[in-house]
């Protein structure tokens, strides 16, 4: 089968051509409708104002947990269902994660002055339990409505970069904390 230089031609440009055409389209044109994280990536913000103390008052800087990933729980010492329910599910997505759960810190940031249920903390062991010195830390953490609603995750490198919806899907946190960690070099 001989091809006319014509045939030859539009086939040359054919293979050059349809291949950009078709990145074109692909980035510019087709958007996948799903998307990979659960949770909510919010602005990478460093926090900031992190001198304060544990539940029981002795002096601890939250710089103490940098190079661990560290879900948060931001609310009152009062623990609601909602509040008992948070830190059940950061406990067991802890150790979910097997032997990478060394990797990642649990932190209760008290909102009051108030003190905490000794028992609740007894079901929670190596949960920190924090209160910071500066009120301002508090606002670092975004929320439409109630930030004890959500549940935050902080970086190896201290910057709050994730948010979870409330009443969270603990397969969808799990998914999100199984990528953190295999994608993450630090931490």
């Amino acid at each position: 089968m001989q091809l006319s230089s014509r045939s030859k031609f539009l086939l040359l440009i054919g293979v050059f051509v349809l291949p950009v055409a078709a990145a074109y389209l692909s980035y510019f044109g087709w958007r996948p409708s799903g998307h990979t994280n659960y949770g909510e990536l919010i602005t990478v913000t460093p926090l900031q104002h992190t001198a304060g103390a544990a539940h029981d008052g002795t002096a601890f800087d939250l710089k103490a947990l940098q190079g661990k990933w560290i879900m948060v729980h931001v609310g009152p010492a009062a623990c609601d269902a909602t509040c008992t329910q948070q830190l059940y599910l950061m406990r067991q997505l802890r150790i979910a994660q097997g032997k990478e759960q060394s990797r990642i810190e649990r932190l209760w940031v008290l909102t009051d002055a108030a003190a905490v249920d000794g028992a609740l903390l007894g079901e929670h062991p190596g949960l920190h339990v924090w209160r910071p010195v500066d009120a301002a830390f508090v606002e670092q953490f975004p929320a439409a409505r109630d930030r004890a609603a959500h549940i935050f995750v902080v970086d190896p490198l201290g910057n709050l970069m994730l948010r979870f919806p409330e009443q969270p899907d603990p397969k969808g946190i799990m998914k999100d904390l199984k990528l953190l960690l295999k994608a993450s070099q630090i931490g």
